[in-house]
């Protein structure tokens, strides 16, 4: 891969990687509301009725952080293989051959190629 398709990977990867920071940083605002605090923003209903639907809200925003958190997680783990070893970058961890530029446009972070990664997703070993 060339100097310019690893700072376009680069860039992207980094790109991808703060917005992934900033919507952890909106769930993490969601989870610090003060228990009896008042307004919409307490931890704990007034109403009965509601608690149960504000249990599901934070349930929800856990959920979806830790899914965040994975996602920032693969982020890391591709921008540490771009600037650990860039001749490799692009390159299938299982087989060893060239990732295609559309797949790796589409997932900067894929460590895979399709063939390996359809292996991977049904179970079939080689």
């Amino acid at each position: 891969m060339n100097k310019k398709d690893l700072a376009y990977f680069e860039t992207r990867l980094l790109a991808m990687r703060a917005r992934a920071l900033k919507d952890l940083g909106h769930y993490d605002a969601l989870s610090k509301t003060e228990p009896g605090s008042e307004g919409e923003s307490s931890a704990y209903s007034f109403h009965m009725a509601d608690q149960g639907t504000d249990a599901m809200e934070r349930e929800k925003a856990f959920l979806f952080a830790s899914k965040e958190g994975r996602f920032l997680y693969h982020l890391d783990e591709a921008l540490r293989r771009l600037y650990k070893s860039p001749r490799k970058f692009g390159l299938c961890q299982e087989c060893g051959a060239k990732i295609s530029f559309e797949r790796l446009d589409a997932l900067p972070h894929t460590r895979l190629c399709i063939q390996c990664k359809e292996r991977e997703e049904t179970g079939v070993s080689r």
